[in-house]
């Protein structure tokens, strides 16, 4: 299967169906200016933020907007890396669990409307099973693929092997992949508001 090839219109607005059906805010966007666009508008002012590890929102421009400090928000993980006490630091990434809001990206999307994140250390995972009210995805448009089993072998085959040689690049170690988490749906009790932005471009692995 080749894992960049973007997909059709048709199979984006199938899996907005899909996920709308599990509980989850989908929509599509043209491209990495417009996703950048709905973020600023989606998260209000004065809302605290966090977000992973991701080449999709450098490559949208979020990171660099984020430590521009041109936004209202609060950045928590500005203020972590701010901290220099390695205790005090540990308390501040356990409360960042609890950000208003979450961004991040999937590393595999299924049309079923689930999808697949993964992570060698599980920091942002907790965000994205429960702790953030508002998790938001900014998903690549090729990354969806036709099944969950689909998904789970786009991670292994394709996105492992690239994010290991970016770590080795960037900080000379090697990833794992420890953890897997797959999200089938978001149920109505918890009161979250789970979105996911489709932006037609080849983004992230």
């Amino acid at each position: 299967m080749n894992y960049t090839t973007l997909a059709s219109d048709e199979t984006l607005q199938a899996t907005v169906k899909a996920l709308e059906v599990n509980n989850v805010h989908a929509e599509v966007v043209e491209n990495g200016a417009e996703a950048l666009s709905r973020l600023k508008e989606l998260i209000p002012k004065g809302a605290s933020v966090m977000n992973g590890s991701s080449r999709t929102l450098e490559e949208v421009g979020y990171i660099k907007y984020l430590k521009s400090g041109e936004h209202e928000w609060q950045n928590l993980h500005e203020q972590i890396l701010a901290e220099k006490d390695p205790a005090k630091q540990a308390l501040l990434r356990k409360q960042s669990l609890l950000s208003d809001y979450y961004v991040g990206s999937v590393h595999a999307m299924a049309q079923t409307g689930e999808f697949v994140v993964a992570s060698n250390t599980g920091s942002q995972l907790p965000h994205v099973v429960y702790s953030s009210q508002n998790p938001i995805f900014v998903v690549g448009a090729q990354k969806v693929v036709p099944t969950l089993e689909d998904a789970r072998k786009r991670l292994v085959e394709h996105v492992v092997g690239l994010e290991d040689e970016r770590m080795m690049q960037a900080h000379q170690m090697h990833t794992k992949l420890n953890k897997e988490l797959i999200f089938h749906g978001e149920s109505p009790f918890t009161g979250r508001t789970v979105r996911v932005i489709f932006v037609k471009e080849k983004l992230g692995f």
